[in-house]
């Protein structure tokens, strides 16, 4: 599978049919500067950045790194992909905690079999939601609670569409994890009332028109709702 166009400046530069089997899915927004939605798992960095450079990209030109959640597949490869960069590194701050403090089990590395560094994160943001500036767009972040305490999702109006990423809407959920599925069930309402038009997922890659983003949504909050 190669890296491929979503939407105007959106891009799948990453996921486990792609750059490795334990890689989530990796997404490139080309806003001038470019921003990257999570880093995959680690080993396949290098993968990454080619399939970035494969898009006619400087990957240096990556300003920011936004990382949904704390576990290995979609941070362990933001270390390396930062040091080739310099990006900042973007989370909620009630995940970026277990990242700080290079947390094994809460970042699920140990279910990997390897070992997670701590990694500073530069931009912590509290509270529900956070606007961020790039080339003129504007990239927001929202605290969607549920598969961890501090998940985010984020989305941004371009040429027309409503481009959402909503990562591991699916789970698992495990207490282990500090999932919460009262908190899910909120995040879900509310990313429904975004009315997407596109939906870019954690694993199962990308969803559209809005009626295929409401119906992925619906369903789980069919499967595990109250």
């Amino acid at each position: 599978m190669k890296p491929k166009e979503i939407h105007n400046g959106v891009y799948l530069v990453g996921s486990s049919d792609m750059t490795d089997a334990r890689d989530c899915c990796a997404y490139l927004l080309n806003l001038g500067d470019l921003v990257l939605v999570d880093a995959g798992a680690g080993s396949s960095a290098g993968a990454i950045i080619r399939n970035i450079e494969s898009l006619g990209f400087d990957a240096a030109r990556i300003s920011t790194i936004v990382l949904t959640h704390c576990h290995i597949d979609h941070v362990g490869g933001a270390a390396a992909i930062q040091a080739h960069t310099g990006a900042r590194l973007v989370m909620h701050e009630l995940d970026a905690a277990p990242v700080e403090d290079g947390d094994q089990r809460m970042t699920a590395a140990h279910w990997y079999n390897v070992r997670f560094q701590p990694l500073p994160v530069d931009l912590k943001f509290s509270g529900k939601r956070k606007v961020l500036s790039v080339g003129g767009h504007d990239l927001v972040l929202l605290h969607t609670p549920g598969h961890t305490p501090g998940s985010l999702s984020a989305y941004i109006d371009k040429d027309g569409k409503r481009v959402l990423f909503g990562q591991d809407i699916h789970g698992p959920f495990l207490a282990d994890f500090g999932a919460n599925m009262s908190h899910w069930q909120r995040s879900m309402e509310e990313l429904l009332a975004l009315n997407a038009d596109i939906l870019c997922e954690g694993h199962f890659g990308i969803y559209q028109p809005n009626k295929k983003v409401t119906a992925y949504i619906e369903r789980y909050l069919e499967e595990y709702g109250e």
